[in-house]
């Protein structure tokens, strides 16, 4: 007898594609942009500095927003939220995609296209339930999780290709016309009807932005202005860093937050996020460990692009080559690992992911140097993909699964907010680590070689005050030919900066080396018995167990 799907069966298999293609939209930008990193700077006439703050700044508009993003599908129906952050997100790609200077970037991808993805994120998980049984609906967010990670896995590759071959702002381009093809499909999605009827927590968004800004703005610009000491030339604060005082403010505004969130629900009013989830201690596990995750990972995707295409002049696309094992390897791994270990410990294939990214990062602080060429990073990558793609293949699941089915979206967001905020300051903290070792390290090697003139000097101590830029020998040879400086000071120069670049990009490798550690002293919060030794996974909360 021949079977025949269901309508409900029908629909889901039409729903998945359009899902999946959103959160591969999502995952793309960071990674199409991180090898392109030379080319986008001198496209919009800005520095390595510049790109990544507009880096960091659109994970940080996604991490800050995606709570209350979460909220407003709540209130109007998630489907709607989904389009309407389709179409702010295709518009910031067009503008993305025709930026001139560094500030329409920054509203294009940082600002228009943040806002856009914290309303689709959100929603997607929440789109998953409303059009999945629950039999299926585990697979679902596995495979809308495994099309972020083709995302990851094909985006250094396909934004080297583009940028060698034509620009790095076809992509945006092409994300223009993939939003548009979404929109046009999406009204087979079955809407989940908003949940929400009371009223939206305004000051409990405010606070939480402002405090999450705060804290990543404050390790965006820690780099130049200093942590506590400020620097010559930059701002301060009561004769300190204006860095000190972001980082205790933001701290001090996310601390008033949850206290006004307990308040909230004290008073039986509707909270952005409900504290009692923060007493999970598996939710809080696979939060902190999405946290490192992202925050390792960002921090990799930002240094080892930089050694490739600065360090060693390679192009886009032979950056995005040397990138490969690493993706390869994560999607592998994210995969297969669930599908060959289906009864495995989540802990120890936590663990046994976190020491493989420990390793990798240890070769790669020895194998760095002024003589390096690219194949040292093979290896540390094939390492790096499959420990980060072990991770990925348990903490979704692991995470979702410590609460009922009916506070999975609360989940889902605070999931995303910490991935996100992860990811902010890890290209933060990993850029504000280089730039102020680069600075450093020049203005260090500069005064103490006695190859260079003591005219030379003078100047370089002026002109290195603030930021020094992430140059690569051509770039500095020629400033040098213009600034008319003599062949044995440039010889002495050139040398100087190669040193300085490599103990920088060391120093930047070692602080998410340290971050790798402590995550995995943090590994104990992940729960030890596999998934499938719960009669019913996922539909029930496990409120504090932990093993």
């Amino acid at each position: 007898m021949t079977h025949t799907p269901s309508p409900v069966a029908k629909r889901a298999a039409g729903v998945l594609p359009i899902l999946a293609a959103a959160q591969f939209l999502m995952t793309l930008d960071s990674s199409v942009m991180n090898v392109s990193i030379s080319q986008v700077a001198h496209d919009v006439h800005t520095t390595v500095s510049g790109v990544q703050t507009a880096i960091t700044m659109f994970t940080l508009v996604m991490a800050s927003l995606m709570i209350t993003g979460g909220k407003v599908g709540a209130l109007m129906g998630r489907r709607r939220a989904f389009m309407l952050g389709l179409v702010i997100y295709g518009v910031g790609s067009f503008v993305t995609g025709i930026a001139t200077s560094l500030p329409v970037l920054l509203v294009g991808w940082s600002l228009l296209e943040g806002i856009g993805a914290a309303l689709i994120m959100p929603a997607i998980v929440a789109l998953v339930a409303g059009n999945f049984p629950t039999t299926r609906r585990a697979s679902a967010y596995g495979m809308v999780a495994a099309a972020g990670a083709i995302a990851v896995a094909i985006g250094p590759l396909l934004g080297g290709a583009v940028t060698t071959f034509a620009s790095w702002r076809w992509v945006f381009f092409g994300e223009v016309v993939i939003v548009l093809v979404i929109l046009a499909v999406s009204r087979s999605l079955a809407d989940t009807p908003a949940t929400s009827t009371k009223s939206f927590d305004v000051l409990g968004a405010l606070l939480s932005i402002v405090g999450l800004s705060l804290v990543v703005f404050g390790v965006l610009r820690s780099g130049e202005w200093g942590w506590i000491a400020h620097r010559d030339g930059t701002p301060s604060f009561l004769g300190t860093s204006p860095v000190l005082w972001m980082l205790l403010g933001g701290l001090g505004v996310l601390c008033a937050f949850f206290a006004w969130e307990a308040r909230r629900v004290e008073r039986s009013d509707e909270p952005l996020v409900d504290p009692a989830l923060l007493r999970n201690t598996k939710v809080v596990g696979g939060l902190l460990m999405f946290f490192f995750q992202y925050l390792s990972q960002a921090g990799v995707f930002f240094t080892i692009p930089l050694f490739l295409s600065v360090v060693l002049e390679l192009s886009a696309l032979a950056t995005g080559l040397r990138l490969l094992p690493l993706s390869a390897a994560l999607l592998i791994s994210a995969i297969f690992v669930p599908r060959l270990f289906p009864d495995a410990s989540p802990r120890r294939v936590v663990r046994i992911g976190l020491l493989l990214m420990i390793a990798a990062t240890v070769i790669l602080i020895a194998g760095i140097s002024p003589d390096a060429d690219a194949s040292i990073v093979a290896i540390p990558m094939l390492l790096m993909g499959f420990g980060i793609g072990s991770l990925a293949s348990q903490l979704s699941a692991v995470t979702v699964s410590a609460v009922p089915e009916t506070m999975s979206e609360q989940v889902g967001g605070l999931q995303n907010t910490a991935l996100n905020l992860g990811a902010s300051l890890g290209t933060a903290l990993a850029g504000a680590v280089l730039i102020a070792n680069l600075s450093t390290g020049i203005a260090t090697g500069i005064s103490n070689d006695p190859k260079i003139s003591a005219e030379v000097k003078a100047a370089a101590t002026t002109s290195l005050t603030g930021q020094t830029p992430f140059l690569s020998n051509t770039q500095l040879s020629t400033a040098l030919d213009k600034a008319k400086v003599t062949e044995s000071d440039a010889a002495a120069i050139m040398t100087v900066n190669e040193q300085a670049r490599t103990d920088a990009l060391d120093a930047s490798l070692g602080v998410i080396a340290v971050i790798e550690v402590i995550a995995l002293g943090f590994s104990s919060m992940i729960r030890r018995r596999p998934l499938s030794a719960d009669g019913a996974e996922g539909q029930h909360a496990a409120t504090s167990e932990t093993g």
